[in-house]
């Protein structure tokens, strides 16, 4: 069984309850605009296993360590991610033929930071958006995302909320 914190958009951004609320996980899934390389580090500090893609806001180290898309598997789970992906229904131009391609259980985005976590049932595939963890950006309240997978199972989603912005 493993246990997993997931975030996006952190602008730069760094809250020590990044570290409260996922310490016990065994790895941690970033779904891009890091935005610098002080963000990842600390993260690993946290647990050795951080999976990142780059966003649109990336730039220098972040770009040459992260990846645009990840395909990988934990458990019995193939796990997509990217940054620009959308959502079930609205997908960003050529992410639902990269899905159809990869058949993912779990398809992880960022950039709109909105919290969206749907079920995709044309593509059978779990669509998540952690929202932001920043402080930049419209979005009204700051999330973060755990959940736990074992074997084929994902189970025990939670939505952490790290508190409001005043827009």
């Amino acid at each position: 069984m493993k246990q997993i914190g997931i975030l996006s958009d952190t602008h730069s951004t760094w809250d020590d309850r990044f570290a409260t609320h996922f310490a016990h996980c065994d790895e941690i899934w970033h779904a891009g605009d890091v935005g610098c390389l002080d963000t990842l580090q600390r993260l690993r500090a946290i647990t050795p296993v951080v999976r990142a893609v780059r966003g649109n806001i990336d730039h220098g180290p972040i770009l040459r360590l992260c990846p645009e898309v990840l395909d990988f598997q934990v458990e019995d789970v193939k796990v997509w991610m990217t940054h620009i992906c959308g959502y079930p229904g609205r997908y960003a131009p050529g992410v639902r033929r990269m899905l159809i391609d990869a058949r993912p259980q779990i398809c992880v985005g960022g950039h709109s930071h909105i919290l969206k976590v749907m079920f995709d049932h044309e593509l059978n595939l779990l669509h998540i958006n952690p929202g932001a963890a920043g402080t930049h950006g419209w979005q009204r309240q700051r999330t973060l995302i755990r959940l736990k997978i074992d074997g084929s199972n994902i189970f025990d989603l939670e939505v952490i909320e790290l508190g409001k912005l005043s827009i």
